[in-house]
């Protein structure tokens, strides 16, 4: 139940980080658009669900719950952000990882579809 729930979080994850790419990819159908406007409002709990089911399944395959903890924290980047304990230090890892955004986004795309077979 875990994995399939990590699955789920994986795709709407992928879809949410990697729009820009999918949106060139899709053309003028705007599939992808419409599917994260449906899912925007999620974002936070999409990104604590891949942080969290990831680091219960970590010694399954620890490089994909790797590539799922970091697409789950630029999620929830906003989020965590407003802690005051670690808003500095998170902001700039956070910073090092959006050029990535796009890279980890379709990652865990192909993480979520490659789990489902």
């Amino acid at each position: 139940m875990i994995g399939l729930l990590l699955t789920i979080a994986n795709i709407s994850g992928g879809i949410l980080l990697g729009l820009a790419t999918l949106d060139k990819w899709d053309g003028e159908s705007n599939f992808f658009n419409k599917i994260a406007g449906v899912l925007a409002p999620f974002q936070t709990v999409i990104g604590g669900a891949l942080v969290g089911l990831a680091i219960l399944k970590f010694w399954n395959s620890p490089l994909l719950n790797v590539v799922s903890i970091l697409g789950g924290f630029l999620l929830l980047t906003h989020a965590i952000g407003k802690a005051p304990a670690f808003g500095d230090a998170l902001k700039k890892l956070s910073d090092k990882l959006m050029p990535f955004k796009a890279i980890i986004g379709i990652g865990l795309l192909v993480i979520g579809i490659l789990r489902l077979f």
